[in-house]
């Protein structure tokens, strides 16, 4: 065993490791906490000062945090953060936690992971581990970071510092898995890489550790896991066009087939997909498939139907408007409830119903939202404010309600009894009794 495996190995145990976590977002910030709460000085990174000083105050601003725990560890000294990338210099281990989106022509932008990686190779120092967390194409670790994190620091990977892949597990609003007990993957540069970080994980998290043979694998199984969700999703919104043709409720269809004890997972249809995964990380793959002459094909085609789940909306919307009361939707009054891609959390990132939003705009309905999580958004340089509530009489002043996110502080039953129509794209109305000849699903 190497000096400096077996040093790094005897500083996790001990509680000696500093570690720092480069970006402080929905995946660093929890990954921070769990680590100082452990034991290990943690510093944290990131490049927005009001970040920093949020964490530096105590104040939480992630949803999966307990406002008091960071509190507590700020308070106790264990946890700070930091835009001064010089302190990179005296962590043990550095986690990479930084956003890896698409650009606009849906190609990986990880300027975000190489400029980190630059930063984190000025002050490198020997003796160190880098994991990255960040969720990219398989490759990344070994062909992006690796020769850069060499060349800027003069060490050699495997000898001089240690290197490995950790995807981030996060799933905002979750009430059972969070960073502390979700299962973790770690794909290393070499044995010694994995057996490190998998060490730090595992005084860490209560969730296991399973190690792979590489980063890649490490890249290739976390863009799996959301490429799979995003796949189903996929088809359950198809069979969602054409149940509707048909007249078939697709809601009814899935809690029937749920009850199937094995061969099937429960996904449902929605005005499409959003958060900081599913509509991103699979077309990672198909880029990087390019490279070797392939076409993700269930890849894009899942893609384009779930594109075009936000049109179809509007579409709908249309349809319900002419139909029932004989109106356009250019002047109609359209209140949408929830404006987050998930039910009750505050998370906009990549929410379809911010696109349903702006094809109403676009449309010209007279459009007003509610979400008891989003008091506001920017739309363009704009920025839109919740209504402040909803009452009986706010409700019945609009002509289409629409469903676009099911948070469950929404009186749905209230919402039924006073709309004169509503659209529910979430199946929000389920347990909703009487006037359901004014609700129409998805």
């Amino acid at each position: 065993m190497s000096n400096i495996k077996q040093e790094l190995l005897s500083k996790i145990e001990s509680k000696e490791l500093v570690v720092g976590v480069i970006g402080l977002g929905y995946v660093g910030l929890p990954l921070a906490v769990e680590k100082a709460n452990v034991g290990y000085k943690v510093i944290g990174f990131d490049v927005l000062p009001e970040k920093v000083k949020l964490v530096n105050e105590g104040h939480n601003y992630i949803g999966d945090v307990v406002d008091e725990e960071l509190a507590e560890l700020v308070s106790k000294g264990v946890l700070r953060a930091t835009d001064n990338f010089e302190e990179v210099a005296s962590c043990d281990f550095i986690a990479i936690a930084v956003p890896t989106p698409l650009d606009e022509y849906q190609q990986p932008d990880i300027s975000y992971v190489e400029k980190s990686t630059k930063d984190v190779a000025k002050y490198l120092k020997k003796g160190s581990i880098v994991v990255l967390e960040s969720t990219t194409y398989p490759g990344t670790t070994e062909e992006l970071m690796l020769p850069l994190l060499e060349e800027g620091s003069g060490l050699k990977c495997g000898e001089d510092f240690f290197l490995a892949f950790s995807p981030e597990r996060v799933d905002p609003g979750n009430k059972i898995y969070k960073t502390k007990n979700t299962p973790k993957v770690v794909g290393g540069v070499g044995d010694d890489s994995t057996e490190v970080a998998a060490a730090l994980y595992r005084n860490v998290l209560e969730g296991e550790v399973f190690t792979v043979s590489s980063p890649k694998i490490a890249e290739m199984e976390k863009i799996l896991e959301n490429t799979y969700r995003n796949v189903n999703i996929g088809l359950i919104n198809e069979f969602a066009l054409i149940a509707n043709k048909m007249g078939i409720n697709i809601w009814e269809v899935v809690d029937a087939a749920k009850t199937k004890p094995y061969g099937f997972q429960a996904f449902y249809p929605g005005p499409g997909i959003g958060g900081h995964c599913i509509p991103l990380d699979p077309f990672y793959l198909t880029w990087k498939a390019k490279e070797y002459d392939s076409h993700m094909r269930i890849i894009e085609a899942s893609g384009s139907v779930n594109d075009f789940m936000p049109e179809w909306v509007i579409e709908r919307s249309m349809k319900i408007l002419s139909k029932n009361f004989k109106k356009a939707l250019n002047g109609a009054k359209v209140l949408l409830l929830g404006v987050a891609y998930k039910n009750d959390i505050d998370d906009l990132r990549d929410s379809p119903a911010l696109v349903v939003y702006d094809y109403f705009n676009k449309e010209g309905a007279d459009l007003s939202y509610y979400d008891g999580y989003n008091p506001s958004f920017k739309y363009g340089d704009v920025e839109i404010n919740s209504l402040k509530e909803i009452t009986p009489e706010v409700i019945s002043s609009y002509d289409l309600v629409v469903i676009t996110t099911n948070h469950s502080n929404v009186d749905y039953q209230m919402v039924v009894d006073n709309a004169k129509y509503v659209f529910d794209t979430k199946y929000a109305t389920k347990d909703v009794k009487n006037n359901k000849d004014n609700i129409e699903l998805l």
